[in-house]
């Protein structure tokens, strides 16, 4: 989960970097992060072409790879900027990793008929597929928050 723009404090929100990203490419842009090698299993990976500055040129995708199968340590990370043609490739499904439909084979696809671009951001992401994700972005979010940030920093400061 990346946090809304109104919440990074001094830097714009990962959509907002994507979008910028966007209108310099145009395309496909997708939200890329290095990832741990143990974690390429639970992303969709990129195989990376030419680089400039934060943004990738994306040559191939390959849904949750084994470490040794894994063609770079760029995870896509939820976030995507994708043209139509994604959804007409997507109503002739096949089924990919673990037996389901998935939207990185889909993009596949689109590569080289396409712009594609990975664009690293510079903003705070919480994997809310992860149970620990989850409870760390809820607690990021309320933390911010004047409501209740106080009283979640006293309950916190007194847990052992």
């Amino acid at each position: 989960m990346l946090l809304p723009d109104d919440l990074m404090v001094g830097r714009p929100g990962c959509l907002a970097q994507m979008v910028a990203a966007y209108e310099q490419v145009g395309g496909n842009v997708v939200c890329v992060e290095e990832v741990a090698p143990d974690r390429t299993a639970s992303y969709g990976i990129i195989s990376p072409g030419a680089r400039d500055g934060r943004l990738t040129e994306v040559k191939g995708l390959v849904e949750k790879p084994r470490p040794e199968d894994a063609p770079s340590n760029l995870g896509i990370v939820g976030r995507y900027i994708l043209q139509p043609e994604v959804m007409r490739v997507l109503d002739d499904p096949v089924t990919g990793a673990g037996g389901e439909i998935q939207l990185t084979d889909a993009m596949a696809v689109l590569i080289g008929r396409q712009p594609f671009h990975g664009v690293t951001v510079d903003a705070e992401r919480h994997d809310c597929g992860d149970k620990i994700g989850f409870v760390k972005a809820n607690l990021a979010l309320a933390l911010r928050r004047d409501d209740v940030g106080p009283a979640l920093r006293a309950f916190l400061s007194e847990q052992k």
